[in-house]
């Protein structure tokens, strides 16, 4: 089978909401991204073929072909296409899924997959409630689907507490995990593990300084299990609160990929190698528990076990979803999340897919270790998984 090469992985660092990258739109967010994918390969942009955008909340500055306005507002040509996708939570994985399946089918040889989203000006949820109040519908949900699952709605809430009383798991569960993110998070920063993926984002500070945005701005070096366990409850009689759930995040990440001709024609050097993928879907209701199974698929499909893989990052949408992970899977908490999740470092919807890998690639390279997998939940009861190896 034809191998699918990624060349270059970054990601800006992220702001918290209103923080440091509010002033930026995400257009111009994204192609700060691409930019620096293209300068680190080395490539000509004229050869890239495509340019694959996620972005979850598709309306306001995130709307009209935004992934070709991420490429307009950038330095590549304007002949190069570009499309944006949604598979929520999950989307510029996917986008690396569909740059990977279109460089191994043959038909395009260089592709860049990322993802960009302001959760600052362009708030989750913005489709609907701009929807209801432009006086149009603005239910997802229809009644075919409504009642052949007995709910109104998806929750996402729901279905994070709907797991931790599946796993038994209880608000000190939460907690500690929420505390751990927050501890390796800050610990890798002190040690400058993120600083060769994340691109440096020229700002103006709120006194009206000029600055440079290259620190995670939601990584919170002093938490503790007294803090955090002093933040309300989401549910009355549930054990999750928004301190054990991931962060509202601006950000932007992408990731170059080649194929073996590329590579050996435009002379680049690969960081790592595409193995397998894998997509599945499942109980929409639950919704969040689909990495378990997604994982045993892209395992199964590359011939490989979890005793195979050297780190994992599962994103930390709630502490629920990678708790159950582990104990499902049987999986060795020192390899999951090395560097802290998106409960510290936040999650920017669209754009979080390629920002794990841009950080599991680089957290690999740093240990001298091999294999990594990623997978994360997204809404409908869907999940995508990647295993890379680096080079």
């Amino acid at each position: 089978m034809p191998e699918a090469y990624i060349v270059s992985a970054r990601r800006t660092a992220g702001g918290r909401r209103n923080g440091r990258l509010a002033g930026w739109h995400p257009a111009d967010l994204g192609a700060l991204v691409l930019n620096a994918l293209v300068a680190d390969a080395g490539v000509d942009p004229a050869a890239i073929d495509d340019v694959i955008i996620g972005c979850v909340s598709q309306v306001g500055e995130q709307t009209f072909a935004f992934g070709r306005n991420v490429v307009l507002a950038s330095s590549l040509p304007d002949s190069v296409p570009a499309v944006t996708i949604d598979r929520q939570c999950g989307s510029s994985q996917q986008a690396v899924h569909f740059a990977a399946q279109a460089v191994m089918s043959g038909l395009q040889d260089i592709v860049i997959a990322g993802g960009v989203e302001s959760m600052t000006r362009v708030p989750m949820g913005s489709a609907i409630t701009l929807a209801k109040a432009g006086g149009i519908g603005a239910n997802p949900f229809s009644g075919a689907i409504q009642k052949r699952y007995g709910v109104e709605m998806f929750s996402q809430f729901q279905g994070a507490q709907m797991i931790a009383d599946k796993y038994g798991f209880t608000r000190e569960d939460h907690d500690r995990f929420a505390l751990a993110s927050h501890e390796k998070a800050a610990a890798a920063m002190k040690a400058g593990a993120f600083d060769r993926e994340i691109v440096p984002v020229p700002i103006v500070t709120a006194d009206g300084e000029q600055a440079v945005h290259d620190r995670d701005e939601g990584v919170r070096a002093d938490a503790s299990l007294e803090s955090i366990g002093s933040v309300k409850l989401i549910s009355e009689g549930g054990t999750l609160s928004a301190a054990a759930a991931s962060q509202i995040c601006d950000g932007a990440s992408g990731v170059l990929v080649a194929s073996e001709a590329a590579v050996r024609a435009h002379g680049l050097k690969p960081i790592a190698r595409i193995v397998n993928l894998a997509v599945t879907a499942g109980d929409p209701v639950i919704m969040l528990e689909e990495p378990i199974p997604a994982t045993r698929r892209v395992l199964d499909r590359a011939g490989m076990t979890m005793k195979d893989i050297d780190l994992f990052e599962v994103n930390e949408a709630f502490a629920p979803i990678p708790l159950a992970w582990m104990k499902a899977l049987d999986a060795d908490p020192s390899k999951l999340n090395v560097n802290g999740g998106a409960i510290a470092l936040g999650h920017p919807l669209g754009a979080t897919g390629t920002k794990l890998m841009a950080t599991l690639i680089h957290a690999l390279k740093a240990r001298g270790k091999r294999y990594g997998l990623q997978t994360m939940c997204e809404g409908g009861g869907i999940a995508n998984a990647s295993i890379i190896e680096v080079l």
